[in-house]
């Protein structure tokens, strides 16, 4: 019996995707983690989160963090908690690319799994 396929990041919302068996045949195919995120697809605007978070940190000192909520605050106005859950999938996707770390306490921690106050980082 072979091992299962490792994870695969959601096409949204960043997260991991587990294998199942019943995909077993289309592995390669499978894009979203949920039918929520297959709906939602991902849209121009959210590319626009990834490069704000971008803007945010380069104009930091090289090893610095963020927190999601600034980038939120920086181009959500009044209603920034909405763009909250947005800066976060966008977190994740850059992390899935190799460019962000997502830290808690100083310590990298897996996108998928963290909860409560994050920060970011970019990727030494």
């Amino acid at each position: 019996m072979t091992s299962p396929p490792p994870h695969k990041p959601c096409a949204v919302c960043g997260r991991a995707i587990t294998w199942r068996r019943k995909w077993a045949r289309d592995w390669e195919q499978v894009r979203y983690c949920s039918e929520a995120c297959r709906g939602k697809r991902t849209q121009a605007r959210d590319s626009s989160w990834e490069a704000r978070i971008l803007e945010v940190l380069s104009q930091r000192a090289g090893g610095a963090t963020v927190c999601p909520s600034e980038v939120a605050r920086a181009s959500g106005g009044e209603d920034w908690r909405a763009c909250m859950e947005p800066v976060r999938e966008a977190a994740r996707r850059l992390v899935a690319r190799g460019v962000l770390d997502i830290v808690q306490g100083g310590r990298v921690v897996e996108p998928s799994t963290a909860r409560g106050p994050i920060r970011l980082r970019l990727r030494a």
